[in-house]
Order: C-alpha cells, then structure tokens, then sequence
C-alpha cells in the first residue's frame, strides 16, 4: 500500500524560501514517478512538479518553472520540494504523489496516491 506523509510547510512572506519533505513507504520507491500537487481554497489540484525513479528526469508546472527544484533520495525513501522566490499565489496545500507510471501519465491522469498535505501560505 502506497503511504506518503508530507511535512515542511509554514507561513513565510513572498519572496521567501520553504523545503517540502515526504516520505514515501510501502512500494517499491526507485520503481515510481513522483510528484508535487497543490490545491488552493476553491480551485482544482494542479501539478506542481515530477521526477523519475531515476531522478534524471524533472518537470515543472510553468507557474513554478524556475523557482521550484524537486529532487528524491532513493536511498531514503524520499522526495523533495525546495521552494524559492515564493507568492502569495503560491498558497496552497500541498501534495506528494507516486506513480508507477510516465511523469505524463501522472501529470495528467494522477493516481489517487496522495498523502495528508501540508499547507503553505505565502503572506505579502
């Protein structure tokens, strides 16, 4: 059974800096996709950001393409989101995902693999 806990979100002023943490269990974690979503009050969840099981393979949602780096531990268990250059806008819940499919397919058609979320609210 895919299990994912995040941790590491707070409160910071825009143009501060947060690192998401989450940890995977219960797969085979080298084997899966992961990822990064986040739900604001009232909107839809959006891809935020994925990696391979390699990590050699990264993609961005273009609101956070330059700002955000996703990266993972596989030694660990782990994947990461470093979060720089913060909005306001950027304020959301934010979700860790694990496919065992493409980064595509996930960002698409995403698999109900979520953990509880962690909340991050950018003041300005």
């Amino acid at each position: 059974e895919v299990q994912l806990v995040e941790s590491g979100g707070g409160m910071v002023e825009s143009g501060g800096s947060l690192r998401l943490s989450c940890a995977a269990s219960g797969f085979t974690f080298s084997s899966y996709v992961m990822g990064w979503f986040r739900q604001a009050p009232g909107k839809e969840r959006e891809f935020v950001a994925g990696i391979s099981g390699s990590g050699t393979t990264t993609y961005y949602g273009d609101s956070v393409k330059g700002r955000f780096t996703i990266s993972r531990d596989n030694a660990k268990n782990m994947v990461y989101l470093q979060m720089n250059s913060l909005l306001p806008e950027d304020t959301a819940v934010y979700f860790c995902n694990a496919d065992p499919r493409l980064i595509v397919s996930m960002m698409t058609r995403p698999l109900e693999h979520y953990g509880q979320g962690t909340q991050v609210t950018v003041s300005s």
